[in-house]
Protein backbone atom coordinates (compact mmCIF):
# COMPACT_ATOMS: atom_id res chain seq x y z
CA UNK A 1 0.00 0.00 0.00
CA UNK A 2 1.35 3.64 -0.85
CA UNK A 3 1.58 5.94 2.29
CA UNK A 4 1.99 9.06 3.31
CA UNK A 5 2.68 11.05 6.54
CA UNK A 6 2.09 14.09 7.74
CA UNK A 7 4.09 15.97 10.62
CA UNK A 8 1.34 18.07 11.99
CA UNK A 9 1.89 21.64 13.03
CA UNK A 10 1.92 20.60 16.89
CA UNK A 11 5.09 19.17 16.82
CA UNK A 12 8.19 21.20 17.39
CA UNK A 13 10.79 21.58 14.61
CA UNK A 14 12.93 19.26 16.38
CA UNK A 15 10.55 16.55 16.72
CA UNK A 16 9.38 17.06 13.19
CA UNK A 17 13.19 16.06 12.61
CA UNK A 18 13.33 13.27 14.51
CA UNK A 19 9.92 11.76 13.38
CA UNK A 20 11.56 12.21 9.55
CA UNK A 21 14.66 10.14 10.07
CA UNK A 22 11.96 7.32 11.54
CA UNK A 23 9.38 7.60 9.19
CA UNK A 24 12.04 7.90 5.87
CA UNK A 25 13.63 4.54 7.24
CA UNK A 26 10.29 2.96 6.04
CA UNK A 27 10.31 4.40 2.49
CA UNK A 28 6.82 5.93 2.52
CA UNK A 29 5.29 7.30 -0.47
CA UNK A 30 5.81 11.04 0.64
CA UNK A 31 5.94 12.88 4.36
CA UNK A 32 4.36 15.61 3.97
CA UNK A 33 4.70 19.39 6.70
CA UNK A 34 1.48 21.58 6.89
CA UNK A 35 1.55 25.48 7.48
CA UNK A 36 -1.05 26.77 9.56
CA UNK A 37 0.71 29.76 11.77
CA UNK A 38 3.87 28.03 13.39
CA UNK A 39 6.65 27.01 10.97
CA UNK A 40 7.09 28.20 7.59
CA UNK A 41 6.51 25.56 4.86
CA UNK A 42 9.00 26.17 2.42
CA UNK A 43 12.10 26.01 4.70
CA UNK A 44 10.72 22.80 6.96
CA UNK A 45 10.71 21.09 3.46
CA UNK A 46 14.20 22.03 2.22
CA UNK A 47 15.18 20.46 6.08
CA UNK A 48 12.62 17.01 5.37
CA UNK A 49 13.85 16.93 2.02
CA UNK A 50 17.82 16.39 3.25
CA UNK A 51 16.34 13.87 5.84
CA UNK A 52 13.91 11.80 3.73
CA UNK A 53 16.66 11.07 0.62
CA UNK A 54 14.25 9.11 -1.26
CA UNK A 55 10.38 9.84 -0.54
CA UNK A 56 8.88 12.93 -2.05
CA UNK A 57 7.68 15.73 0.72
CA UNK A 58 4.91 18.02 0.12
CA UNK A 59 2.95 21.00 1.36
CA UNK A 60 0.10 19.93 3.08
CA UNK A 61 -1.36 23.50 2.93
CA UNK A 62 0.78 26.41 1.46
CA UNK A 63 -2.60 29.22 1.28
CA UNK A 64 -2.59 30.85 -1.72
CA UNK A 65 -2.89 34.43 -0.28
CA UNK A 66 -0.33 34.99 1.82
CA UNK A 67 2.49 34.53 -1.06
CA UNK A 68 1.58 35.82 -4.60
CA UNK A 69 1.74 32.75 -7.04
CA UNK A 70 4.94 34.18 -8.58
CA UNK A 71 6.43 33.49 -5.21
CA UNK A 72 5.10 30.35 -4.67
CA UNK A 73 6.37 29.33 -8.09
CA UNK A 74 9.86 30.17 -6.86
CA UNK A 75 9.84 28.28 -3.45
CA UNK A 76 8.40 25.47 -5.40
CA UNK A 77 11.29 25.44 -7.94
CA UNK A 78 13.74 25.90 -5.19
CA UNK A 79 12.77 23.26 -2.90
CA UNK A 80 12.46 20.97 -6.31
CA UNK A 81 15.73 21.69 -7.16
CA UNK A 82 17.06 20.84 -3.21
CA UNK A 83 14.93 17.37 -3.10
CA UNK A 84 16.14 16.31 -6.74
CA UNK A 85 12.45 16.99 -8.28
CA UNK A 86 10.83 15.25 -5.20
CA UNK A 87 8.09 18.06 -4.34
CA UNK A 88 4.36 17.96 -4.29
CA UNK A 89 2.93 21.14 -3.96
CA UNK A 90 -0.22 21.33 -2.12
CA UNK A 91 -2.17 24.27 -2.20
CA UNK A 92 -5.17 25.60 -0.35
CA UNK A 93 -7.21 28.71 0.33
CA UNK A 94 -7.11 28.26 4.04
CA UNK A 95 -9.93 30.09 5.76
CA UNK A 96 -11.14 33.48 6.48
CA UNK A 97 -9.86 34.20 10.00
CA UNK A 98 -6.25 32.89 9.36
CA UNK A 99 -6.06 35.08 5.95
CA UNK A 100 -8.46 38.11 7.13
CA UNK A 101 -7.43 38.28 10.83
CA UNK A 102 -3.95 36.90 10.58
CA UNK A 103 -2.15 37.89 7.33
CA UNK A 104 -4.19 40.99 7.40
CA UNK A 105 -5.50 40.04 3.77
CA UNK A 106 -8.90 40.02 1.83
CA UNK A 107 -10.68 36.60 1.48
CA UNK A 108 -12.45 36.69 -0.99
CA UNK A 109 -13.06 34.84 -4.56
CA UNK A 110 -11.51 31.41 -3.19
CA UNK A 111 -11.81 29.71 -6.12
CA UNK A 112 -10.80 32.48 -9.27
CA UNK A 113 -7.73 32.77 -6.93
CA UNK A 114 -6.76 29.39 -6.65
CA UNK A 115 -7.48 28.85 -10.66
CA UNK A 116 -5.70 32.14 -11.39
CA UNK A 117 -2.82 30.75 -8.93
CA UNK A 118 -2.42 27.49 -10.31
CA UNK A 119 -2.14 28.66 -13.64
CA UNK A 120 0.39 30.88 -12.88
CA UNK A 121 2.73 28.72 -11.20
CA UNK A 122 2.16 26.34 -14.12
CA UNK A 123 3.79 29.12 -16.19
CA UNK A 124 6.65 30.48 -14.39
CA UNK A 125 7.73 26.82 -13.44
CA UNK A 126 8.07 26.06 -17.18
CA UNK A 127 10.84 28.29 -17.12
CA UNK A 128 9.21 30.50 -19.88
CA UNK A 129 8.47 34.03 -20.14
CA UNK A 130 4.97 35.00 -18.04
CA UNK A 131 2.45 37.45 -19.16
CA UNK A 132 -0.52 37.37 -17.52
CA UNK A 133 -3.86 39.17 -17.35
CA UNK A 134 -5.91 37.92 -14.58
CA UNK A 135 -9.13 39.54 -12.06
CA UNK A 136 -6.09 39.19 -9.57
CA UNK A 137 -2.90 39.05 -11.08
CA UNK A 138 -1.28 41.17 -13.48
CA UNK A 139 2.31 39.86 -14.67
CA UNK A 140 4.23 41.15 -17.24
CA UNK A 141 7.73 40.11 -18.18
CA UNK A 142 8.16 37.58 -15.53
CA UNK A 143 11.13 34.95 -15.84
CA UNK A 144 12.79 32.78 -13.15
CA UNK A 145 16.34 33.34 -12.76
CA UNK A 146 17.09 29.59 -12.09
CA UNK A 147 16.38 26.75 -14.27
CA UNK A 148 13.59 24.72 -12.76
CA UNK A 149 14.91 20.89 -12.21
CA UNK A 150 10.98 19.66 -13.79
CA UNK A 151 8.75 22.14 -15.99
CA UNK A 152 5.90 20.35 -14.37
CA UNK A 153 5.85 20.44 -10.71
CA UNK A 154 2.80 17.94 -9.26
CA UNK A 155 -0.10 20.77 -7.81
CA UNK A 156 -2.50 18.93 -5.53
CA UNK A 157 -5.68 21.12 -3.86
CA UNK A 158 -6.96 21.14 -0.92
CA UNK A 159 -10.99 20.62 -1.72
CA UNK A 160 -13.88 20.64 0.79
CA UNK A 161 -16.77 22.30 -1.34
CA UNK A 162 -18.35 21.18 -4.33
CA UNK A 163 -16.90 24.25 -6.64
CA UNK A 164 -13.77 23.69 -5.54
CA UNK A 165 -13.78 19.94 -5.79
CA UNK A 166 -14.56 20.40 -9.75
CA UNK A 167 -11.51 22.88 -9.80
CA UNK A 168 -9.63 20.39 -8.53
CA UNK A 169 -10.40 17.77 -10.94
CA UNK A 170 -10.32 20.58 -13.88
CA UNK A 171 -6.50 21.76 -13.25
CA UNK A 172 -4.74 19.99 -10.35
CA UNK A 173 -2.92 16.88 -10.73
CA UNK A 174 -4.36 15.30 -7.47
CA UNK A 175 -6.35 16.28 -4.43
CA UNK A 176 -6.02 16.88 -0.57
CA UNK A 177 -9.35 15.78 1.05
CA UNK A 178 -9.87 15.84 4.75
CA UNK A 179 -12.38 15.40 7.16
CA UNK A 180 -15.00 13.95 4.82
CA UNK A 181 -17.35 11.35 6.22
CA UNK A 182 -16.29 7.65 4.64
CA UNK A 183 -19.66 7.11 2.52
CA UNK A 184 -19.16 10.85 1.32
CA UNK A 185 -15.64 10.30 0.50
CA UNK A 186 -16.28 7.24 -1.61
CA UNK A 187 -19.31 8.98 -3.57
CA UNK A 188 -17.33 11.78 -4.75
CA UNK A 189 -14.00 10.36 -5.92
CA UNK A 190 -16.49 7.41 -7.66
CA UNK A 191 -18.62 10.41 -9.10
CA UNK A 192 -15.58 12.98 -10.23
CA UNK A 193 -12.72 9.57 -11.07
CA UNK A 194 -15.30 8.91 -14.02
CA UNK A 195 -14.34 12.36 -15.68
CA UNK A 196 -10.66 12.47 -15.33
CA UNK A 197 -8.42 10.31 -13.07
CA UNK A 198 -6.19 12.03 -10.31
CA UNK A 199 -4.12 11.15 -7.26
CA UNK A 200 -6.66 11.21 -4.60
CA UNK A 201 -4.49 12.14 -1.46
CA UNK A 202 -6.98 12.23 1.59
CA UNK A 203 -5.15 13.47 5.21
CA UNK A 204 -6.44 11.51 8.44
CA UNK A 205 -6.53 12.26 11.80
CA UNK A 206 -4.73 9.02 12.98
CA UNK A 207 -4.14 8.38 16.82
CA UNK A 208 -2.95 5.04 17.78
CA UNK A 209 -2.30 3.59 20.92
CA UNK A 210 -1.81 -0.17 22.74
CA UNK A 211 -4.02 1.67 25.11
CA UNK A 212 -7.63 1.46 23.46
CA UNK A 213 -8.79 4.61 25.67
CA UNK A 214 -5.85 7.09 24.75
CA UNK A 215 -6.46 6.55 21.37
CA UNK A 216 -10.01 7.88 21.88
CA UNK A 217 -9.56 10.36 23.94
CA UNK A 218 -6.50 11.90 22.12
CA UNK A 219 -9.12 11.50 18.17
CA UNK A 220 -11.98 12.98 20.17
CA UNK A 221 -9.77 15.98 21.18
CA UNK A 222 -8.14 16.83 17.95
CA UNK A 223 -11.49 16.21 16.20
CA UNK A 224 -13.35 18.41 18.34
CA UNK A 225 -10.20 21.24 18.08
CA UNK A 226 -11.21 20.93 13.65
CA UNK A 227 -14.62 21.25 14.20
CA UNK A 228 -14.59 24.11 17.09
CA UNK A 229 -12.25 26.35 14.88
CA UNK A 230 -13.13 25.37 11.94
CA UNK A 231 -16.21 27.16 9.85
CA UNK A 232 -15.59 25.09 6.44
CA UNK A 233 -15.20 21.98 7.91
CA UNK A 234 -18.38 22.42 10.65
CA UNK A 235 -20.51 24.18 7.79
CA UNK A 236 -19.43 20.82 5.54
CA UNK A 237 -20.09 18.07 8.47
CA UNK A 238 -23.59 19.64 9.51
CA UNK A 239 -24.30 18.92 5.79
CA UNK A 240 -23.13 15.45 5.41
CA UNK A 241 -24.87 13.87 8.37
CA UNK A 242 -23.56 15.11 11.37
CA UNK A 243 -25.63 18.39 12.23
CA UNK A 244 -26.47 18.15 15.88
CA UNK A 245 -23.26 16.72 16.99
CA UNK A 246 -21.20 19.66 15.27
CA UNK A 247 -23.90 22.21 16.50
CA UNK A 248 -23.37 20.80 19.89
CA UNK A 249 -19.56 20.38 19.56
CA UNK A 250 -19.68 24.28 18.47
CA UNK A 251 -21.89 25.54 21.53
CA UNK A 252 -20.09 23.77 24.15
CA UNK A 253 -16.85 25.19 22.32
CA UNK A 254 -18.30 28.76 22.68
CA UNK A 255 -18.92 28.19 26.20
CA UNK A 256 -16.37 26.60 27.72
CA UNK A 257 -13.86 26.30 24.98
CA UNK A 258 -11.78 22.99 24.08
CA UNK A 259 -11.61 21.52 27.80
CA UNK A 260 -14.47 19.33 27.65
CA UNK A 261 -16.74 19.35 24.35
CA UNK A 262 -14.74 16.59 23.05
CA UNK A 263 -16.49 14.34 24.92
CA UNK A 264 -20.01 15.54 22.37
CA UNK A 265 -17.59 14.04 19.95
CA UNK A 266 -19.69 10.41 18.71
CA UNK A 267 -18.70 7.35 18.08
CA UNK A 268 -20.03 7.06 14.74
CA UNK A 269 -18.30 10.26 13.67
CA UNK A 270 -15.06 8.71 14.69
CA UNK A 271 -15.58 5.73 12.67
CA UNK A 272 -16.44 8.20 9.46
CA UNK A 273 -14.00 10.57 9.69
CA UNK A 274 -10.72 9.29 11.93
CA UNK A 275 -8.15 6.06 11.97
CA UNK A 276 -7.68 5.10 15.62
CA UNK A 277 -7.28 2.91 18.09
CA UNK A 278 -4.96 -0.03 18.79
CA UNK A 279 -2.51 -0.81 15.89
CA UNK A 280 -5.11 -3.50 14.74
CA UNK A 281 -7.58 -1.24 14.84
CA UNK A 282 -6.02 1.26 13.03
CA UNK A 283 -4.98 -1.17 10.26
CA UNK A 284 -8.59 -2.29 9.59
CA UNK A 285 -9.48 1.26 9.43
CA UNK A 286 -6.86 2.76 6.92
CA UNK A 287 -8.13 0.10 4.70
CA UNK A 288 -11.70 1.47 4.83
CA UNK A 289 -10.45 4.34 3.02
CA UNK A 290 -8.59 3.08 0.55
CA UNK A 291 -11.11 0.93 -0.25
CA UNK A 292 -13.74 3.74 -0.70
CA UNK A 293 -10.91 4.98 -3.43
CA UNK A 294 -8.19 7.04 -1.52
CA UNK A 295 -4.97 6.45 -3.78
CA UNK A 296 -2.68 8.08 -1.27
CA UNK A 297 -3.82 8.10 2.66
CA UNK A 298 -1.83 11.05 4.18
CA UNK A 299 -1.47 9.63 8.04
CA UNK A 300 -2.00 13.17 10.27
CA UNK A 301 0.32 11.55 13.29
CA UNK A 302 -1.19 12.99 16.63
CA UNK A 303 1.02 11.67 19.20
CA UNK A 304 0.09 9.93 22.32
CA UNK A 305 2.83 9.90 25.26
CA UNK A 306 5.81 10.18 23.84
CA UNK A 307 6.43 11.47 20.54
CA UNK A 308 9.23 9.38 19.80
CA UNK A 309 7.80 6.22 20.68
CA UNK A 310 4.39 6.84 19.46
CA UNK A 311 5.84 7.93 15.90
CA UNK A 312 7.93 4.67 16.09
CA UNK A 313 4.40 2.69 17.08
CA UNK A 314 2.77 4.19 14.40
CA UNK A 315 4.54 3.63 11.26
CA UNK A 316 6.43 0.27 12.35
CA UNK A 317 2.31 -0.77 12.30
CA UNK A 318 1.31 0.72 8.98
CA UNK A 319 4.32 1.01 6.68
CA UNK A 320 5.33 -2.62 4.73
CA UNK A 321 9.08 -2.64 7.03
CA UNK A 322 12.07 -0.94 6.95
CA UNK A 323 14.32 -0.43 4.09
Amino acid sequence: MRLAYSLGSLLSINEIVECSRIISDYNPDSIWIPETWGMENFSMLATVSQIAKNSKIGSSILNIYSRTPSLIAMGAVTIDTLSGGRLILGLGTSSEPIIQDWHGLEFNSPVQRMRECIDIIKLVTSGNPVDYSGKFFKLKNFTLLIKPQRKNIPIYMAAVNKKMVDLCWEIADGTIFYLRPLTELKSTIQKMQRNRKIEVASQFITCMSEDEEKAVNRAKRTLAFYISVGKIYRNFLANNGFKNETENIYEEYKKTGLTSNYKLVTDAMLEALVIYGTPEDCRKRLQRFVDAGVTLPIIQFNPIDSVIESCELLVSTLSDGKT
